[in-house]
């Protein structure tokens, strides 16, 4: 890959600023060049699922300006790769080629050992639009069980989405908590003390509910346990 764009998302970019670092630091260790295109902004995800399909079509075809001449765009963010790669073409805007890290990691550079190291015991959660819209599967997993360190456990019933869904959580809360109550539920059965996902959105949500039961369970992005080493360790961020 000569050109590679790394586009952050605005709840990264905003809010976890750390996961994107990450992103770049693993990137650039696996031979990658970096760019952080400075125009980038939202994909335009929340306007289109609440109704505001003209917003969204103006943002995808920011998109597709921004990001065009790069060999791949990569994004720490499941959700949002779905609504390049599924939504974009739908509203006139030509895709430059967008994949999730894991699928841009395992089919891409074909690798799955990434050289990370993370003695910690961990539990993976694979959110809904990285299972159902990309098909991502167990390609986070294969980089997980490479990591160096690491003590990963299965998660009960983990295909059953977590109850964020972005404006879902706002306009149906009460499901939305309960679903969160059950996810929460299995990931302390596993007595993990960290829980990974690709997407800092499901991330927040289950941490938060979690931090409220002073649980003592860390939400740590996939690519921040990707980017750990031994001579780098993963430092925790604050959330």
């Amino acid at each position: 890959m000569e050109k590679v764009a790394l586009f952050a998302t605005c709840l990264t970019d905003t809010l976890h600023p750390a996961t994107a670092r990450a992103t770049t630091r693993l990137l650039e260790r696996l031979g990658c060049g970096v760019d952080f295109p400075m125009d980038q902004t939202c994909c335009g995800q929340a306007h289109f699922n609440t109704g505001y399909r003209q917003h969204a079509t103006d943002l995808a075809k920011r998109f597709q300006r921004v990001f065009r001449g790069y060999d791949a765009v990569v994004t720490p963010s499941g959700s949002c790769a779905a609504m390049v790669r599924d939504v974009h073409p739908r509203l006139g805007a030509g895709t430059p080629r967008t994949y999730e890290l894991s699928e841009f990691l395992v089919d891409v550079l074909n690798l799955t050992d990434v050289g990370a190291y993370f003695p910690h015991r961990v539990t993976y959660h694979p959110t809904c639009h990285s299972l159902r819209a990309l098909g991502v599967g167990g390609k986070p997993l294969q980089l997980l069980r490479a990591v160096r360190g690491i003590d990963l456990v299965e998660l009960p019933r983990a295909a059953e989405c977590c109850g964020f869904g972005g404006t879902f959580a706002l306009k149906n809360a009460d499901t939305s908590t309960a679903m969160l109550a059950d996810k929460m539920h299995c990931v302390l059965g596993t007595g993990a003390e960290v829980l990974t996902a690709g997407d800092n959105s499901c991330l927040m949500h289950i941490g938060g509910g979690l931090s409220r039961l002073r649980a003592g369970v860390r939400p740590v992005h996939l690519a921040e346990i990707l980017a750990s080493t031994e001579e780098e360790p993963w430092a925790p961020a604050t959330r």
